[in-house]
């Protein structure tokens, strides 16, 4: 590594620089970049890479490595004028992203950064993310069409000199740029794959923050990829009018026209249903929240049954990411659901909670039994203590606690910010190996016919 004095006198040409306030608080960087870029990196301080940039020695950079924590991001101007001057000279930005708040990562990216990684680092990801802007980008596919168009003509007008390699050169390469813009969020295949009546899971959260939508993204996610040759359809509708983040954590679009289609569920085809969807990986269909804050009424009973009817239809799995608050619909979603999972935590809100959502259910004859409380942050193999209290919370509420998933830590927040199930950015963490679990168990479920629930 070359300090930020040594990379004005040093002969070998620098490519990269670290930017932060103190480099050695971020050790997982210094080794990534020395094991992807030897010495031809440097470091600088927020102040040293404003001045260097105007240096001709600024001219061979390929990128800047930002460092940035809460404390950068209270001075995000001054950040942000680093990224402005850094991009109008043709340098790229990657975010190390230190514990920040999704917000502020929205802001930073706005304002022109390329790629962000999460810090502490995972294996591979800043080599990725060089990879990723160092790739060339690949021609619009508007100009290949035009030149296709124009080969065309020239083919027809001119026979008597036809130059038989030009058509391979040019019809061959719109196809791979086509698909990484359109295919990002094109619908999965929309159709049954499986023999028998559709499934749907509904989740609700007991109280806020017990992970009920990160159970339904990454549940949807492992369903889909269940198996290799015949994984079922599936769509995951984020019905939390107010405060659904499942388009954030896929990283998806929210469209203005689900605002209509929900007002008019009950006069809407299959076509006008299928307009709604979003799709992510070619695998899961979305079914996206509003864009807007909506009132939880906005739909009734009759709404919602027409839009589950219509969502099985379309597919062999549907699960419905629920508000966490009772509404008019959630008799019907409980109705229709084969498993509403509610999640909660071993805590007393979560418990007080429960206990008064069994007595609604209760009050008002609604099969309790479809219920599957699932216990997030549940207490490990070892915590005894954690464990007794967990029997006694199920105990208390006349229920049996079968599901319990353990604390994911920052991996979770982390693939929500970067819009990623847990089977794409950290695969071998434990929360997302559990969910797996279930997603098998409920899979072997429906190809064995079995009454899935009970």
């Amino acid at each position: 590594m070359s300090s930020g004095l040594a990379l004005r006198s040093e002969p070998a040409p620098i490519i990269a620089c670290t930017v932060s306030r103190d480099v050695h608080r971020f050790a997982l960087l210094i080794e990534d970049m020395e094991t992807e870029l030897g010495e031809a990196w440097g470091d600088l301080s927020f102040e040293e890479a404003r001045s260097f940039l105007d240096q001709p020695d600024a001219e061979r950079l390929e990128f800047l490595a930002l460092a940035v924590t809460p404390d950068e991001v209270r001075d995000l101007g001054h950040v942000g004028e680093l990224i402005v001057a850094a991009k109008a000279r043709g340098i790229r930005i990657v975010l190390i992203a230190h514990e920040l708040t999704p917000a502020a990562l929205r802001e930073l990216l706005r304002l022109g950064a390329d790629d962000f990684v999460p810090y502490p680092l995972a294996e591979g990801a800043l080599r990725d993310a060089i990879d990723k802007i160092r790739a060339p980008k690949p021609p619009a596919p508007t100009v290949l069409r035009l030149a296709d168009a124009k080969t065309d003509a020239a083919t027809e007008t001119d026979a008597a000199t036809p130059e038989p390699e030009a058509t391979p050169e040019i019809a061959t390469p719109p196809a791979e740029p086509q698909k990484d813009t359109a295919a990002a969020i094109t619908p999965a295949v929309i159709g049954p794959r499986l023999e028998g009546q559709a499934a749907v899971f509904a989740v609700q959260g007991l109280a806020g923050g017990t992970g009920a939508s990160t159970l339904a993204v990454n549940l949807a996610w492992e369903l889909a990829t269940a198996t290799k040759d015949k994984a079922p359809s599936v769509c995951l509708m984020d019905f939390d009018l107010q405060a659904g983040s499942v388009s954030t954590f896929l990283d998806l679009p929210r469209r203005d026209l689900v605002i209509e289609l929900l007002q008019e569920a009950q006069s809407m085809d299959v076509e006008g249903f299928k307009q709604a969807l979003l799709g992510y990986e070619g695998k899961i269909s979305v079914f996206p929240a509003p864009p807007e804050l909506l009132p939880l009424d906005l739909i009734g009973p009759e709404e919602m049954e027409a839009l589950l009817n219509l969502a099985t239809q379309c597919f062999d799995i549907v699960i419905v990411d629920m508000p966490h608050t009772m509404v008019m619909w959630t008799e019907t979603v409980l109705n229709r659901a084969d498993v509403y999972f509610a999640t909660l935590e071993l805590d007393m809100r979560s418990a007080q909670n429960a206990m008064r959502f069994l007595k609604a259910l209760r009050g008002e004859g609604l099969p309790v039994e479809k219920l599957n409380f699932v216990l997030n942050r549940a207490p490990g193999l070892t915590d005894l203590n954690g464990k007794s209290r967990a029997r006694k919370l199920g105990e208390s509420l006349g229920v049996k606690i079968t599901t319990w998933l353990p604390d994911g830590g920052k991996q979770v927040a982390q693939a929500g910010d970067h819009g990623q199930p847990l089977a794409l950015s950290a695969k071998r963490n434990a929360l997302r190996k559990e969910i797996g679990k279930l997603a098998k168990g409920l899979h072997k479920a429906m190809l064995g016919g079995a009454k899935v629930g009970r």
